[in-house]
């Protein structure tokens, strides 16, 4: 799967999408195919506050169970209630159907990276 060049991606690979002042948050294909197949989705609450680099939502898979970091300040405006039934949209759509929350953007993670430049460090964490 290619990687959406319409947003920016964590080191914690998680990705952002923003239009206008909301953020449109998900875990990347790459974190998806790591997780396995994923069983259950903790999201956040609206009105939660976050703060970038720490976590606010946890993804437990039949592997492991994972922090979702957010990469942005913010609040939460949205979750995906669809997560709930079906989590393993996750896992199926992590670039559409598979987003976790909205946030209204406060400041973003000055460390986020482009598609390309995200890639370059997925092959490069790989070796």
């Amino acid at each position: 799967m290619s990687t959406p060049s319409d947003r920016k991606y964590s080191k914690e690979h998680e990705w952002i999408k923003i239009e206008g002042d909301t953020g449109i948050v998900g875990i990347t294909d790459h974190a998806q195919n790591a997780l396995t197949d994923i069983v259950f989705v903790e999201l956040p609450e609206p009105g939660r506050k976050t703060e970038a680099g720490k976590p606010f939502a946890v993804i437990e898979s039949v592997k492991s169970v994972s922090d979702v970091f957010a990469p942005a300040d913010g609040e939460v405006t949205e979750a995906n209630k669809e997560l709930e039934e079906h989590p393993e949209l996750l896992n199926q759509s992590p670039y559409d159907k598979g987003w976790i929350a909205k946030i209204k953007v406060e400041k973003q993670d000055e460390s986020l990276m482009s598609a390309q430049e995200y890639d370059d460090f997925v092959a490069k964490e790989a070796h």
